[in-house]
């Protein structure tokens, strides 16, 4: 491996996390604007869950906080972990709640993974010190 291609992977490696950190973002933060505006869709959606409408603004808010660390330097794997563990609930959800197709919130728990993976080293704190 010479040095330039050693050098150029990093780069493709940031200039990728971040177009999937754009991309989460921008979904995080339509879905929240949605509950947040009480789409019809949305308040079906809530309303079948059981949990009640506040659930539905508590779901926008988590999603609006992961959105911002996923903007946020240094943030990006604590907020795709956030949102991935939101997202692992969706599937949940979606699976033995609702009875629906779960795609959406699967590409959505997958991208998170892949964006955790590709920004752990932001998570250095996690592991134990020896």
């Amino acid at each position: 491996m010479t040095v330039a291609s050693a050098q150029a992977q990093p780069r493709r490696v940031n200039i990728a996390a971040w177009a999937i950190q754009l991309l989460l973002a921008a979904a995080f933060l339509a879905a929240a604007s949605a509950k947040l505006a009480g789409a019809p869709m949305m308040v079906a959606v809530f309303h079948q869950i059981g949990l009640g409408q506040g659930f539905r603004y508590v779901t926008a808010i988590v999603e609006i906080v992961g959105a911002i660390a996923l903007l946020t330097p240094g943030f990006a794997a604590l907020g795709a972990l956030w949102l991935g563990f939101t997202m692992f609930v969706a599937i949940l959800t979606h699976l033995f709640v609702l009875h629906s197709n779960p795609a959406g919130a699967v590409v959505l728990f997958v991208l998170s993974g892949v964006l955790v993976w590709l920004r752990r080293d932001q998570l250095a704190f996690l592991r134990p010190r020896v």
